[in-house]
């Protein structure tokens, strides 16, 4: 999966956190982040903002790295 040319990864704890809050993962996660609005925070972080869930994650500069999963 790629945003804006660079890879995205999700973390282990992303997944955990996903199955924990009964996020069908990869399927909500992997949607959001192809179609879901893109928010800037901070200095190097991004919000991935779908219809029902919000990935938070960190740009490392050569890729995208999903941190965690949330319900909105």
């Amino acid at each position: 999966m790629y945003y804006n040319e660079k890879p995205v990864y999700v973390t282990t704890h992303a997944v955990k956190q996903a199955r924990k809050r009964h996020i069908a993962f990869p399927d909500q996660v992997y949607t959001t982040v192809q179609t879901g609005n893109v928010r800037k925070f901070g200095r190097r972080n991004v919000k991935f903002i779908g219809k029902r869930i919000i990935c938070i994650g960190e740009d490392v500069g050569h890729a995208i790295v999903i941190k965690t999963v949330e319900r909105k």
